[in-house]
């Protein structure tokens, strides 16, 4: 009966024991409750900075880098609306279900802190926020950069991309997004009539900037001034939208494809078609923005 006691005592203790080494290690997950991240996507992206810790990225481009890193993620699962949370907007770290956006994001931060040669968890945690929202700053849900064209024009302010579009015979685009502030009921987090109006101010800035596209009937023409590593933005043929999906330019045969993640295979992949010819297999898209990551300062 003694040592029936006894080993009854030591499961319990061992169960303590593991019950809080598991709420220990949620703690860096979970940051005052402000960021989010699974153990699985943050073991996945601890070992991808590890990784990244040895390949001297201070030497390679930001092309280089990106193309690297994103090819890293072939056949990652397509899962949306990750960053759709109730409550307070967190930031959401997931490297293990991405979609069309949060694949670029992850991509573009690995590589500007591979250049900066920065590896930890906060480092990531820092540079992500920095990316995804307007100036750098997380607030409330509209600080986040929901339209992409709006992501385009900040993170080209803050000195992280340029938009080379007009200089490589670019158009022109007429750029009115509207949807979300028509469709609030699509957005739980818009149930807030003070995040709507602000929804509607950063829809008139947006409308209020000079944007251009290079239209998929002449992409063909100008395909040689992209370049392995640029980030692609497909613009959408209807009134109320900018963007209809993004994704990396990659190189294949002489030909540009694109490296993204596709809800028609539910996976990050590269396009079986050349970009060119993938646009036009697709009614809605109507061309695309070209944008080139500058190195990090």
């Amino acid at each position: 009966m003694i040592s029936n006691q006894k080993n009854k005592d030591f499961t319990i203790f061992y169960q303590m024991r593991q019950f809080i080494t598991l709420l220990i290690g949620l703690i860096p997950f979970f940051s005052l409750g402000q960021t989010v991240c699974s153990i699985e996507s943050r073991e996945r992206l601890d070992s991808t900075l590890i990784a990244l810790s040895k390949i001297n990225g201070s030497q390679k481009s930001m092309n280089d880098l990106v193309i690297e890193i994103g090819t890293g993620f072939l056949n990652t699962p397509y899962v949306e609306k990750t960053l759709e949370l109730e409550g307070d907007e967190k930031l959401v770290i997931n490297l293990i279900g991405l979609d069309c956006t949060t694949y670029l994001e992850t991509v573009v931060t690995l590589a500007r802190l591979a250049k900066m040669g920065k590896f930890t968890f906060d480092d990531y945690e820092n540079q992500l926020e920095i990316l995804r929202y307007r100036d750098g700053v997380r607030t409330a849900y509209p600080s986040r950069l929901h339209y992409f064209s709006d992501w385009i024009y900040n993170n080209q302010q803050k000195g992280i991309l340029t938009d080379i579009t007009g200089d490589i015979g670019g158009e022109p685009y007429a750029n009115n997004p509207s949807f979300m502030s028509e469709n609030p009921k699509s957005y739980s987090q818009l149930s807030n009539e003070e995040f709507i109006d602000q929804i509607k101010k950063s829809e008139k800035e947006i409308k209020s900037r000079t944007y251009y596209y290079l239209p998929k009937e002449t992409l063909g023409s100008h395909e040689d001034k992209i370049k392995p590593g640029d980030l692609i933005a497909i613009t959408i043929a209807m009134d109320n939208l900018d963007i209809a999906h993004v994704g990396i330019a990659v190189k294949q045969n002489g030909r540009i494809h694109l490296l993204h993640a596709s809800s028609n295979s539910m996976k990050v992949e590269i396009s079986e078609k050349p970009l060119s010819d993938y646009l036009m297999s697709h009614k809605s898209q109507s061309g695309i923005m070209v944008m080139r990551l500058k190195d990090p300062k």
